[in-house]
This record gives C-alpha cells, sequence and structure tokens, in this order.
C-alpha cells in the first residue's frame, strides 16, 4: 500500500510514529527544565562548569555564553563549555545539572575517554552523509526512487548507516558524561539530596532525546533495508 509520491504507507507509519515519540520526549524536557529552572541553587550555572573543572584539575578548557535556549555543549575542537544564555546565568537545578554535564564531556577529553575519540573521529564522515542524504532524499521526491536508481538508494542506506551508527556511539558519552556530572554534584556537596534527585530527572530526561533519535534512526534503517533486500526477492 504506497502513500503520497508513491513511497510505502509503513514508511510514513514509521517517520510518523517516530515525530511524535520525539515530541513527546522534547516536551516532557523541557517542561522539566522549566520546572527544575524554578528551584533555586546559590551558584549560576557558568560557577557550577567553574568548580567542577577546577575540581577536575582542568584549567585550560574555557566556558563561554552561547545565544539560544538548550543549544549547551562542549566543543572538543576548541575545548570550550558553551552554556546557553539561561544556563550560563542561572541560578538553578536544571541550570547546575546542564552545566555539569557538559563538563562531564570536558572530562572526557581529558581523561581521553575512548568513546568521545570515537564519535569525535565520527563527526566529519557523519556530517557528509547527512549531507548526501538531503541531496538524494530530494532527487527521490523529483521521481528518481529506489527502484529506477537502486546504485543511488543503496548510497542513501549506506550514509544513513554510518548516521545511525554514529547516533548509537553518541548514546554511551552522553550517558557517562551525566554520571559523571551526578557524581561530582554529589560528592561536591552543591546541592541538597533532593536538588541532586531533580538534577538526576533532568539529565534523565535530556539522555531520552537520543535514545528515541537514536532507535528512529534504526527502526528507518531495518525499514529501507526490508525495502532493499525485498526487491530482490520479487
Amino acid at each position: 500500500m504506497a502513500g503520497p509520491l508513491g513511497i510505502p504507507m509503513l514508511f510514513w507509519i514509521i517517520l510518523g510514529g517516530t515525530m511524535l515519540v520525539s515530541w513527546l520526549v522534547s516536551s516532557t524536557l523541557k517542561r522539566r527544565f522549566n520546572e527544575h529552572s524554578q528551584i533555586p541553587l546559590r551558584m549560576s550555572g557558568a560557577e557550577v562548569a567553574q568548580k567542577m573543572l577546577s575540581d577536575a584539575g582542568i584549567h585550560d578548557v574555557k566556558i563561554i555564553n552561547t545565544p539560544g535556549k538548550l543549544t549547551d555543549h562542549y566543543n572538543p575542537t576548541d575545548k570550550t563549555v558553551n552554556l546557553s544564555e539561561s544556563v550560563y546565568n542561572m541560578r538553578s537545578v536544571a541550570a547546575a545539572a546542564v552545566a555539569a554535564h557538559e563538563c562531564g564531556h570536558a572530562v572526557q577529553h581529558a581523561k581521553a575517554y575512548a568513546w568521545l575519540k570515537f564519535r569525535s573521529a565520527m563527526v566529519p564522515m557523519t556530517s557528509f552523509a547527512s549531507n548526501m542524504m538531503n541531496i538524494i532524499f530530494m532527487i527521490s521526491i523529483f521521481g528518481m526512487f529506489a527502484m529506477r536508481m537502486p546504485g543511488l538508494m543503496w548510497l542513501y542506506v549506506g550514509c544513513l548507516a554510518l548516521t545511525t551508527l554514529f547516533a548509537f556511539v553518541t548514546l554511551p558519552v552522553e550517558l557517562d558524561a551525566s554520571k559523571r556530572a551526578l557524581a561530582w554534584m554529589e560528592e561536591s556537596g552543591i546541592g541538597a539530596s533532593m536538588e541532586q534527585g531533580r538534577a538526576r530527572n533532568a539529565l534523565f530526561w535530556a539522555a531520552m532525546t537520543y535514545v528515541v533519535a537514536a532507535l528512529s534512526s534504526l527502526a528507518m534503517l531495518l525499514y529501507y533495508l526490508f525495502q532493499m533486500f525485498g526487491s530482490h526477492d520479487d
């Protein structure tokens, strides 16, 4: 059974289900972040980040205030912890959890954490694969889909396989960063036990966004593989 543009209905079911689950997790994350943003803490996100780096003996990483909301990330190339405007200045449990998580990546970098090194090495290839997928998808919309150009479709599947691998490699990196952040928050006594529990909750929902992305990518990869192998059986 085919849907719009002749694409099988199963594709739209997977795509729709993926978008729905992603929206639910993203909405929950934003709601939890807003809730935990109302719980005051004596230190701002930037101060939390500075203290965690100092406690870890890391003095060559800069803390930068970056525009946007939930745009926080660690850049291993220039060794910067980039905190969004709300996290950088906010004195709350949510800001502390996010700042500590990003510093967890800095600690991984300093300790040469294997999964982070592997993920960083994959970034150029994954970026290229993602761009190729966008180009192929645009070509498919204008009438040159899988069965007409199987070689192009296999290239798309190969690129999707690479981005799926990247999504799964990202999981241990993110989970470990949260683990390091929570362990430091407990050891440093930066917040009460109740506040640490809320920080754990905030980081849990942040991690779920990566889990959903990885599983969604895997589902799409399996769909296309079934389609390709199924076409050879006809």
